[in-house]
């Protein structure tokens, strides 16, 4: 233990005298070099959205995974409890940094730098009007020498552009480092973990094109210059443009289509007092729609109605069925309805919608005299019937 104290202070000895002396990294960049970077997007086509965003060393495999409003996060905290509709979460298995290790609970590691990359892609995530579905973003890190939670920015943003999520703009991120000794000061751009380990501040800086959407700072010494703070900002800024303009390269805008496995929403809007004709009695009709159609469907109290299904020939069955349910019973209107009952010498009583009857009178069955309604009409009959009268009360 002893023997690696020692070594420690060797290396971080030689580390930094090479970068304040010769100006030269471990790796043997520069100052403000950023390492080589590749960008790959739908590297797993099963997934709604996927991305690979590789920074020398360090490597980030993130999905993105479309639901529905029932998928949203429950946050139950010391605040009153509420939904969450965006997450990122972050994982950083021991392989990555080539140990070994169990996989349990989530580390504070893990939280923490999962809620810096969440932030950082916040601003730009569309509100539920524009864009209904609940996301989920996943990164899992492959392989880690320093900023993984700033590749995590990177690809994030990237598989969000995969997935079709209408953002405004591409996010990237940086991780700036820091050598100060005496007089001496050297400020770096893309740290690895080395550098971050042996150096004097882990300074990570997100943001777009325009400006910055979130940072982070860790330091071990007492504070910084406004000299140094602008320089690290420079070279933050610089760096992230370069890296942002790989990713444009490769895609500089979203998907126009999702993709086929990801849920396709509807949502319509129905008068508040013909819920309860949807929900039906003891939720029996909204429980037949679902199991009919195999579509998903969440009502709101304003009378928002949100159908999610996999196919969009479900969603449309779900949405004819509902549709049925609340469309009003117009004069002239002509509908097909299947008879429920006969009554002899009154007429049929006919389904023209969901819990909805109209009476056929038997004068109206046939241009002639109908004697038994039962000669001409059975239960189960479906027929055109034409609408001519509604009185007040809603019979028809």
């Amino acid at each position: 233990k002893m023997l690696g104290g020692v070594v420690k202070k060797i290396e971080a000895r030689e580390m930094r005298e090479m970068i304040l002396g010769e100006g030269r990294r471990l790796d043997g960049r520069s100052t403000t070099q950023i390492r080589p970077i590749t960008v790959e997007t739908g590297v797993l086509p099963r997934t709604h959205g996927s991305a690979l965003f590789t920074r020398g060393e360090t490597q980030s495999l993130t999905t993105i995974t479309l639901g529905t409003k029932k998928d949203q996060q429950l946050i139950d905290g010391l605040l009153p409890t509420y939904d969450i509709r965006y997450m990122l979460h972050y994982n950083f298995p021991p392989f990555s940094t080539g140990e070994t290790g169990r996989f349990g609970f989530t580390s504070r590691r893990e939280t923490g730098h999962g809620d810096l990359a969440e932030r950082s892609l916040k601003h730009f995530i569309p509100d539920e009007l524009e864009f209904p579905y609940t996301i989920r973003v996943v990164s899992d890190i492959l392989e880690s020498n320093g900023s993984s939670s700033m590749a995590t920015v990177c690809a994030g943003s990237l598989a969000l552009f995969h997935a079709g999520v209408p953002m405004k703009k591409a996010v990237a991120g940086i991780a700036m480092g820091l050598i100060m000794e005496d007089n001496r000061v050297a400020v770096l751009s893309d740290i690895l973990g080395d550098e971050d380990f042996l150096g004097d501040m882990d300074f990570k800086v997100t943001g777009t094109f325009e400006g910055i959407t979130a940072c982070q700072m860790d330091i071990k010494i007492e504070g910084l210059s406004v000299d140094i703070m602008r320089t690290a900002l420079q070279q933050a800024r610089d760096g992230r443009l370069h890296i942002l303009g790989i990713m444009n390269a490769h895609m500089d805008k979203p998907n126009t289509d999702l993709s086929p496995y990801a849920p396709k929403l509807t949502t319509i809007q129905i008068p508040v007092e013909s819920i309860g004709a949807v929900i039906g009695p003891g939720g029996e009709m909204i429980r037949s729609i679902v199991k009919e159609t195999g579509a998903e469907i969440n009502i709101e109290d304003d009378g928002t109605i949100t159908i999610a299904a996999i196919d969009q020939a479900s969603a449309d069955a779900a949405l004819a069925r509902i549709r049925d349910i609340t469309r009003p019973i117009e004069l002239d209107s002509i509908i097909k309805g299947r008879v429920k009952e006969i009554r002899e010498g009154l007429g049929a009583f006919v389904e023209l919608k969901p819990k909805k009857e109209g009476l056929l009178h038997v004068s109206q069955i046939d241009h002639r005299r109908v004697e038994n309604v039962s000669d001409v009409l059975k239960v189960g009959d479906i027929i055109e019937v034409k609408v001519i009268e509604v009185q007040p009360d809603g019979k028809v």
